[in-house]
């Protein structure tokens, strides 16, 4: 059975939207794009490489995947260890109407999420991580499919665009199993998932 990871950028106030650039989703009028560049020290870029150093395979959402799709077949070089894993391992991106993707390794899931990414996870031994993808990984994290979060919290509050974790999440459980910060001040925390909450009262 398979790990499914997620990767997530989020601010302090949990906006996750558009962290790598001005065009990146501007839906929404969302006007802050790149938000997250200023940070992307060498701990940062070394966290990155590290974790595509573990990967197996990739999930995506629609609108993720079309932004890689556009940047990363461009870069050719061997020696990119993100571009390398990305062009050689297998991509599935859950679509309802994509039919033909461009991207060599590329295949669409489009029936019941649930059930697909199940089957993907029994299928790939190893590690299937999630990048961004945030209407994709909201939906696994109400099905409880993601076994792993990395939750990576930059020092800047927004005040708009979308959030991770929105009103109506599924309350879940989580316990840290590491973390870091990096020079420019990005809190890195790795968790994962125990099931639902325990509660009590002071």
């Amino acid at each position: 059975m398979g790990k499914l990871t997620l990767t997530a950028f989020v601010s302090i106030d949990g906006v996750h939207q558009a962290p790598g650039g001005p065009e990146e989703d501007p839906s929404g009028g969302f006007s802050q794009g790149g938000w997250s560049v200023p940070f992307g020290d060498d701990d940062f870029g070394n966290f990155v490489v590290d974790n595509f150093s573990r990967v197996d395979a990739f999930l995506l959402g629609r609108r993720t995947y079309e932004i890689f799709a556009g940047y990363w077949p461009k870069m050719t070089d061997p020696a990119d260890p993100i571009a390398a894993k990305l062009n050689a391992l297998p991509k599935y991106v859950a679509s309802s109407t994509l039919t033909e993707p461009a991207w060599e390794g590329t295949a669409v899931i489009s029936g019941d999420l649930g059930k697909e990414v199940t089957a993907l996870k029994e299928r790939i031994d190893g590690e299937l991580q999630i990048h961004g993808s945030a209407v994709l990984a909201q939906s696994l994290l109400a099905l409880g499919l993601i076994d792993t979060l990395h939750l990576m919290t930059f020092p800047v509050v927004l005040g708009a665009g979308r959030r991770l974790f929105t009103e109506g999440a599924t309350p879940t459980a989580f316990r840290r199993t590491g973390g870091t910060i990096t020079g420019a001040g990005v809190a890195i925390n790795t968790y994962e998932r125990e099931g639902s909450p325990s509660y009590g009262s002071y």
